[in-house]
């Protein structure tokens, strides 16, 4: 076991430093079946276009939204291509919300809020290291990089970098210290304080995303959010953090986020339960230990990824692998892109529940169903 900043996952260890018509182009040029794109960003409302325009048979993408059902949005080259049901309503995204909770840690890092990814944690819950004394107070080498890829292996008896676990008490506790203590807010003001004018205000997102989901007092950090609000967040890490002229996040973290991956060579975490600090809250599951999925070589800084597993399977079979998403409930809570394709897509409450890598995975069977609706070959 080695966690480096420059070695395991990536990543810098240190900072330095009926819709409308309005869509803002930008400079940085992107091909397409007529030449070069300007890169175009909605602005107070996302700008329409025929799938026809936009490389996408119709038919075949009424196909992919029935497969699929619920409600969402199909994005390409910056254009709202195919909706169906209603994409302004807001609502939770359970497990989904987890890339949110990485960009705001990147965030810190690069304002000098934390010292590094590295940075122990305890230095901000003291309790950290007050606890587990039988296994030698391991809680005190918790790092911010531990949480973002659910290695931290609290509540449970392995050391921190040792195995993975997909653990909805870490999460309230990467939250909750993330949120509370480094950026200073209130569970009643983080959406004031935090959450909107550092993010959803900048991608200028219409319908009010919340981190109180269901209020500051019941599981504060669930994200409620609109399917064509949660494309403009994978608008921006398909633009690289960059949006209408503004680096929201630097770019080489923009990518690390998407594309590295916790190796395969850790294990899942055992069933062997740990101590944790008094009142210790879940952001979700409420089972002890929380131990809920393997990361199939495909789990990256809190995204999914499209990887390879310990058996040599690809996550999704059928996708281009630079696939990557945000994904709730095992499926039917998603964003996904596909930047090979310039893809951008947004669904809830979708007819999507199974988690595993491989063809067996619904959402794999989705992906397959988009993908033939392209009518125009990529870089073309």
């Amino acid at each position: 076991f080695g966690f480096s900043p420059s070695g395991l996952f990536g990543g810098s260890g240190a900072g330095s430093g009926a819709e409308g018509n309005e869509a803002t182009p930008h400079r940085r040029p992107t091909a397409g079946r007529r030449g070069i794109r300007p890169l175009v960003y909605p602005d107070r409302t996302w700008r329409r276009t025929s799938p026809a325009a936009a490389g996408l048979d119709e038919a075949g993408l009424r196909r992919f939204s029935d497969f699929v059902g619920g409600r969402g949005c199909v994005v390409r080259f910056g254009r709202l291509v195919y909706s169906w049901g209603d994409i302004g309503r807001r609502a939770d995204v359970a497990s989904a919300a987890k890339p949110f909770y990485t960009f705001f840690l990147l965030k810190a890092l690069e304002d000098g809020r934390i010292a590094s990814l590295d940075e122990k944690v305890v230095r901000w819950e003291p309790r950290l290291g007050l606890i587990n004394a039988r296994l030698g107070y391991k809680d005190r080498d918790i790092t911010w990089r531990h949480l973002a890829t659910q290695t931290a292996c609290y509540g449970l008896r392995e050391r921190p970098g040792t195995a993975f676990a997909y653990n909805d008490w870490q999460m309230a506790l990467f939250w909750d210290t993330l949120f509370l203590k480094v950026y200073g807010a209130a569970r009643e003001t983080v959406d004031r304080q935090v959450f909107r004018p550092l993010l959803t205000d900048r991608l200028g997102c219409q319908d009010s995303p919340t981190m109180l989901a269901f209020g500051a007092k019941d599981r504060p950090g669930r994200i409620a959010i609109s399917v064509r609000d949660f494309a403009r967040f994978g608008l921006l890490f398909l633009r690289h953090g960059r949006w209408r002229g503004r680096q929201l996040l630097r770019p080489q973290h923009a990518r690390m986020a998407v594309t590295a991956p916790v190796p395969n060579s850790i294990p899942r975490a055992g069933g062997m339960s740990a101590e944790m600090i008094p009142g210790q809250r879940s952001i979700g599951s409420k089972r002890i230990p929380d131990n809920q999925t393997d990361h199939f070589g495909s789990y990256s800084w809190l995204w999914w990824i499209n990887g390879v597993d310990r058996r040599g399977v690809r996550f999704f079979p059928d996708a281009p692998t630079d696939l990557y998403g945000a994904f709730g409930h095992g499926g039917p809570r998603a964003m996904w892109v596909i930047p090979s394709r310039d893809l951008v897509v947004s669904y809830n409450d979708a007819a999507l529940r199974r988690w595993t890598s491989g063809p067996s995975n619904p959402t794999n069977d989705a992906i397959r169903l988009l993908l033939a609706a392209l009518t125009e070959r990529p870089g073309r």
